[in-house]
Protein backbone atom coordinates (compact mmCIF):
# COMPACT_ATOMS: atom_id res chain seq x y z
CA UNK A 1 0.00 0.00 0.00
CA UNK A 2 1.21 3.51 -0.84
CA UNK A 3 2.87 4.98 2.27
CA UNK A 4 2.24 8.53 1.07
CA UNK A 5 -1.47 7.80 0.64
CA UNK A 6 -1.59 6.40 4.19
CA UNK A 7 -0.04 9.65 5.43
CA UNK A 8 -2.56 11.77 3.51
CA UNK A 9 -5.42 9.66 4.82
CA UNK A 10 -4.24 9.93 8.44
CA UNK A 11 -4.08 13.75 8.21
CA UNK A 12 -7.52 13.86 6.59
CA UNK A 13 -9.06 11.66 9.29
CA UNK A 14 -7.39 13.60 12.11
CA UNK A 15 -8.40 17.02 10.81
CA UNK A 16 -11.91 16.08 9.68
CA UNK A 17 -12.63 14.11 12.83
CA UNK A 18 -14.06 10.94 11.30
CA UNK A 19 -13.44 8.18 8.77
CA UNK A 20 -16.66 9.09 6.97
CA UNK A 21 -15.67 12.72 6.45
CA UNK A 22 -12.20 11.73 5.23
CA UNK A 23 -13.70 9.18 2.84
CA UNK A 24 -16.04 11.81 1.42
CA UNK A 25 -13.05 13.92 0.38
CA UNK A 26 -11.92 11.14 -1.98
CA UNK A 27 -15.31 9.77 -2.88
CA UNK A 28 -14.58 6.35 -1.40
CA UNK A 29 -16.25 4.23 1.27
CA UNK A 30 -15.16 4.61 4.94
CA UNK A 31 -14.03 0.98 5.01
CA UNK A 32 -11.17 1.81 2.63
CA UNK A 33 -10.06 4.64 4.89
CA UNK A 34 -10.25 2.31 7.88
CA UNK A 35 -8.02 -0.26 6.16
CA UNK A 36 -5.45 2.43 5.38
CA UNK A 37 -5.40 3.51 9.00
CA UNK A 38 -5.03 -0.08 10.20
CA UNK A 39 -2.13 -0.60 7.79
CA UNK A 40 -0.41 2.62 8.90
CA UNK A 41 -0.66 1.76 12.60
CA UNK A 42 0.52 -1.79 11.94
CA UNK A 43 3.52 -0.51 9.98
CA UNK A 44 4.46 2.01 12.68
CA UNK A 45 3.69 -0.35 15.54
CA UNK A 46 1.82 2.31 17.49
CA UNK A 47 -1.80 3.30 18.09
CA UNK A 48 -2.39 6.72 16.51
CA UNK A 49 -6.07 7.19 17.32
CA UNK A 50 -8.80 5.61 19.38
CA UNK A 51 -11.93 4.98 17.33
CA UNK A 52 -15.44 4.32 18.58
CA UNK A 53 -18.81 4.53 16.85
CA UNK A 54 -19.30 8.02 18.29
CA UNK A 55 -15.87 9.57 18.63
CA UNK A 56 -12.35 9.60 17.24
CA UNK A 57 -9.54 10.77 19.53
CA UNK A 58 -5.83 11.08 18.76
CA UNK A 59 -3.44 9.38 21.16
CA UNK A 60 -0.42 11.40 22.37
CA UNK A 61 1.64 9.55 19.77
CA UNK A 62 -0.95 10.38 17.12
CA UNK A 63 -0.96 14.07 18.06
CA UNK A 64 2.84 14.24 17.74
CA UNK A 65 2.77 12.30 14.46
CA UNK A 66 0.09 14.62 13.06
CA UNK A 67 2.35 17.67 13.24
CA UNK A 68 5.18 15.78 11.51
CA UNK A 69 2.81 14.39 8.88
CA UNK A 70 1.38 17.83 8.09
CA UNK A 71 4.90 19.24 7.77
CA UNK A 72 5.99 16.41 5.44
CA UNK A 73 2.94 16.84 3.23
CA UNK A 74 3.46 20.59 3.10
CA UNK A 75 7.11 20.15 2.13
CA UNK A 76 6.11 17.66 -0.57
CA UNK A 77 3.59 20.12 -2.01
CA UNK A 78 6.22 22.86 -1.90
CA UNK A 79 8.77 20.65 -3.67
CA UNK A 80 6.27 19.79 -6.40
CA UNK A 81 5.32 23.43 -6.72
CA UNK A 82 8.94 24.48 -7.11
CA UNK A 83 9.28 22.15 -10.08
CA UNK A 84 5.91 22.70 -11.72
CA UNK A 85 5.92 26.45 -11.24
CA UNK A 86 9.32 26.71 -12.88
CA UNK A 87 9.95 30.33 -13.61
CA UNK A 88 6.36 31.37 -12.97
CA UNK A 89 5.89 34.65 -11.13
CA UNK A 90 3.65 34.84 -8.09
CA UNK A 91 0.78 37.25 -8.53
CA UNK A 92 -2.14 38.40 -6.42
CA UNK A 93 -2.81 39.56 -2.89
CA UNK A 94 -1.50 37.92 0.29
CA UNK A 95 -3.28 38.39 3.63
CA UNK A 96 -1.07 37.68 6.65
CA UNK A 97 -1.68 37.94 10.39
CA UNK A 98 0.78 37.84 13.29
CA UNK A 99 0.89 38.63 17.03
CA UNK A 100 1.24 42.36 17.58
CA UNK A 101 4.61 42.45 19.35
CA UNK A 102 6.36 39.80 17.30
CA UNK A 103 4.79 41.13 14.13
CA UNK A 104 6.14 44.63 14.67
CA UNK A 105 9.68 43.39 15.25
CA UNK A 106 10.02 40.29 13.11
CA UNK A 107 7.32 40.25 10.44
CA UNK A 108 6.65 43.83 9.33
CA UNK A 109 10.37 44.64 8.73
CA UNK A 110 10.62 41.65 6.34
CA UNK A 111 7.64 42.68 4.18
CA UNK A 112 9.37 45.35 2.01
CA UNK A 113 12.12 42.93 0.98
CA UNK A 114 9.57 40.26 0.13
CA UNK A 115 7.57 42.61 -2.10
CA UNK A 116 10.78 43.81 -3.76
CA UNK A 117 11.55 40.20 -4.70
CA UNK A 118 8.00 39.60 -5.98
CA UNK A 119 6.67 42.73 -7.72
CA UNK A 120 3.51 40.91 -8.81
CA UNK A 121 2.32 40.57 -5.21
CA UNK A 122 0.61 42.90 -2.75
CA UNK A 123 0.28 42.17 0.98
CA UNK A 124 -1.99 43.09 3.88
CA UNK A 125 -0.59 42.58 7.40
CA UNK A 126 -2.92 42.24 10.41
CA UNK A 127 -1.22 42.57 13.82
CA UNK A 128 -3.33 41.28 16.69
CA UNK A 129 -2.89 39.14 19.80
CA UNK A 130 -6.32 37.65 19.11
CA UNK A 131 -6.24 34.18 17.52
CA UNK A 132 -7.55 34.87 14.00
CA UNK A 133 -9.81 32.32 12.30
CA UNK A 134 -7.87 32.02 9.05
CA UNK A 135 -10.58 30.33 7.01
CA UNK A 136 -13.62 32.33 8.10
CA UNK A 137 -11.78 35.67 8.12
CA UNK A 138 -10.06 35.13 4.78
CA UNK A 139 -6.37 35.05 5.71
CA UNK A 140 -3.77 33.13 3.69
CA UNK A 141 -1.22 32.62 6.45
CA UNK A 142 -0.57 33.36 10.13
CA UNK A 143 2.64 33.64 12.07
CA UNK A 144 1.97 32.24 15.54
CA UNK A 145 4.14 32.00 18.63
CA UNK A 146 3.69 29.18 21.12
CA UNK A 147 1.11 26.41 21.36
CA UNK A 148 -1.01 25.53 18.33
CA UNK A 149 -4.36 24.23 19.60
CA UNK A 150 -6.08 23.94 16.20
CA UNK A 151 -4.86 20.76 14.48
CA UNK A 152 -7.05 21.37 11.42
CA UNK A 153 -4.42 23.86 10.22
CA UNK A 154 -1.05 23.04 8.66
CA UNK A 155 1.99 24.41 10.50
CA UNK A 156 5.66 24.81 9.69
CA UNK A 157 8.15 25.63 12.46
CA UNK A 158 10.16 28.73 11.66
CA UNK A 159 12.22 29.26 14.83
CA UNK A 160 12.44 28.48 18.54
CA UNK A 161 10.86 30.78 21.11
CA UNK A 162 12.12 30.88 24.71
CA UNK A 163 10.29 32.78 27.45
CA UNK A 164 11.53 34.26 30.71
CA UNK A 165 9.91 35.75 33.82
CA UNK A 166 11.29 39.27 34.18
CA UNK A 167 10.90 42.28 36.46
CA UNK A 168 12.73 45.49 37.28
CA UNK A 169 15.33 45.43 40.07
CA UNK A 170 13.14 47.97 41.91
CA UNK A 171 10.10 45.70 41.86
CA UNK A 172 12.11 42.72 43.14
CA UNK A 173 13.62 44.83 45.92
CA UNK A 174 10.14 45.94 46.95
CA UNK A 175 8.22 42.65 46.52
CA UNK A 176 10.95 40.04 46.89
CA UNK A 177 12.35 37.59 44.36
CA UNK A 178 10.25 34.47 43.69
CA UNK A 179 12.20 31.26 44.26
CA UNK A 180 9.58 28.82 42.95
CA UNK A 181 6.64 29.13 40.51
CA UNK A 182 4.28 28.65 43.46
CA UNK A 183 5.54 31.99 44.82
CA UNK A 184 3.84 33.79 41.91
CA UNK A 185 0.52 33.70 43.76
CA UNK A 186 1.96 36.37 46.07
CA UNK A 187 3.14 38.65 43.24
CA UNK A 188 1.66 41.08 40.75
CA UNK A 189 1.70 39.07 37.51
CA UNK A 190 1.18 41.09 34.35
CA UNK A 191 -0.70 38.63 32.14
CA UNK A 192 -2.49 38.65 28.83
CA UNK A 193 -6.28 38.89 29.03
CA UNK A 194 -8.26 35.72 28.47
CA UNK A 195 -9.36 36.79 24.99
CA UNK A 196 -5.74 37.04 23.83
CA UNK A 197 -3.80 34.10 22.40
CA UNK A 198 -1.82 33.11 25.54
CA UNK A 199 -4.61 30.94 26.92
CA UNK A 200 -2.65 28.34 28.86
CA UNK A 201 -0.74 30.75 31.09
CA UNK A 202 2.94 30.88 31.97
CA UNK A 203 4.77 27.56 31.48
CA UNK A 204 7.36 26.13 33.88
CA UNK A 205 9.14 22.82 34.26
CA UNK A 206 8.89 21.46 37.79
CA UNK A 207 10.17 17.99 38.72
CA UNK A 208 10.34 17.04 35.06
CA UNK A 209 6.76 18.06 34.30
CA UNK A 210 5.40 21.20 32.65
CA UNK A 211 3.02 23.21 34.83
CA UNK A 212 1.12 26.41 34.01
CA UNK A 213 0.46 29.52 36.05
CA UNK A 214 -2.87 31.01 34.93
CA UNK A 215 -4.74 34.19 35.69
CA UNK A 216 -7.09 32.34 38.04
CA UNK A 217 -4.08 31.20 40.08
CA UNK A 218 -2.95 34.66 41.06
CA UNK A 219 -4.11 36.51 44.14
CA UNK A 220 -2.51 39.95 43.91
CA UNK A 221 -2.42 40.83 40.21
CA UNK A 222 -4.46 43.92 39.35
CA UNK A 223 -3.54 44.42 35.69
CA UNK A 224 -3.97 42.49 32.47
CA UNK A 225 -4.09 43.49 28.83
CA UNK A 226 -4.63 42.02 25.36
CA UNK A 227 -1.43 43.69 24.08
CA UNK A 228 1.93 42.18 25.00
CA UNK A 229 3.78 45.46 24.37
CA UNK A 230 1.68 47.16 27.02
CA UNK A 231 2.58 44.40 29.49
CA UNK A 232 6.23 44.93 28.63
CA UNK A 233 5.92 48.68 29.24
CA UNK A 234 4.14 48.11 32.56
CA UNK A 235 6.87 45.71 33.59
CA UNK A 236 9.53 48.34 32.82
CA UNK A 237 7.57 50.73 35.08
CA UNK A 238 7.99 48.29 37.97
CA UNK A 239 4.34 47.28 38.16
CA UNK A 240 4.97 43.55 38.37
CA UNK A 241 6.41 40.40 36.85
CA UNK A 242 5.97 39.59 33.16
CA UNK A 243 6.52 36.43 31.11
CA UNK A 244 8.12 37.62 27.91
CA UNK A 245 10.08 36.16 25.00
CA UNK A 246 13.84 36.61 24.76
CA UNK A 247 13.45 38.46 21.44
CA UNK A 248 11.42 41.08 23.30
CA UNK A 249 13.47 41.62 26.47
CA UNK A 250 17.06 40.78 25.45
CA UNK A 251 18.08 44.44 25.28
CA UNK A 252 16.48 45.21 28.65
CA UNK A 253 18.29 42.29 30.27
CA UNK A 254 21.63 43.38 28.81
CA UNK A 255 21.15 46.95 30.05
CA UNK A 256 19.99 45.87 33.52
CA UNK A 257 16.56 47.51 33.17
CA UNK A 258 15.05 44.04 33.71
CA UNK A 259 16.21 40.95 35.58
CA UNK A 260 15.10 37.38 34.85
CA UNK A 261 13.91 35.12 37.68
CA UNK A 262 12.88 31.46 38.00
CA UNK A 263 15.36 30.53 35.25
CA UNK A 264 15.88 27.11 36.84
CA UNK A 265 12.22 26.32 36.12
CA UNK A 266 12.14 27.56 32.51
CA UNK A 267 10.08 25.29 30.27
CA UNK A 268 11.60 24.00 27.01
CA UNK A 269 11.25 26.54 24.21
CA UNK A 270 8.13 26.42 22.10
CA UNK A 271 8.08 27.52 18.49
CA UNK A 272 7.38 30.28 16.02
CA UNK A 273 5.17 28.80 13.30
CA UNK A 274 3.77 29.63 9.90
CA UNK A 275 0.19 28.37 9.88
CA UNK A 276 -2.23 28.04 6.98
CA UNK A 277 -5.34 26.14 5.99
CA UNK A 278 -4.94 22.68 4.52
CA UNK A 279 -5.39 22.75 0.75
CA UNK A 280 -4.75 20.33 -2.09
CA UNK A 281 -2.36 22.85 -3.70
CA UNK A 282 -0.66 25.51 -1.64
CA UNK A 283 -0.75 28.89 -3.45
CA UNK A 284 2.64 29.96 -4.74
CA UNK A 285 2.38 33.30 -2.91
CA UNK A 286 1.99 31.51 0.45
CA UNK A 287 4.90 29.15 -0.20
CA UNK A 288 7.17 32.03 -1.20
CA UNK A 289 6.20 34.03 1.90
CA UNK A 290 6.98 31.12 4.25
CA UNK A 291 10.29 30.47 2.51
CA UNK A 292 11.14 34.18 2.91
CA UNK A 293 10.54 34.03 6.66
CA UNK A 294 12.42 30.76 7.08
CA UNK A 295 15.40 32.11 5.17
CA UNK A 296 15.73 35.09 7.51
CA UNK A 297 14.92 33.32 10.77
CA UNK A 298 17.41 30.51 10.04
CA UNK A 299 20.32 32.96 10.11
CA UNK A 300 21.87 33.29 13.56
CA UNK A 301 23.09 36.79 12.74
CA UNK A 302 19.49 37.87 12.21
CA UNK A 303 18.59 37.24 15.86
CA UNK A 304 21.87 38.74 17.06
CA UNK A 305 21.15 41.91 15.06
CA UNK A 306 17.60 42.34 16.32
CA UNK A 307 18.45 41.52 19.94
CA UNK A 308 16.55 38.25 20.26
Amino acid sequence: MDKFKQLETFVAVATKGSLTAAAALEGIVPAVVGRRMDALEARLGVLLMRRTTRKLTLTPEGQAFLEDAQRLLAEWVAAEGAVSAGGAQAKGHLRVTAPAGFGRRHVAPLVPGFLAEHPGLSLSLNLSDRVIDLVNEGFDCAVRVGDLPDSSLVSQRLADNRRLVVATPEYLKRAGTPQHPSDLARHHCLMLSSEASQTRGWAFQVDGKVMHHRRSDRSGGRLDCTDGQVLHDWCLQGLGLAWRSTWEVAGDLQSGRLVSVLDAFAAPPNGVYAVYAQRAHQPLRVRLWIEHLKRHYARREYWMRVGG
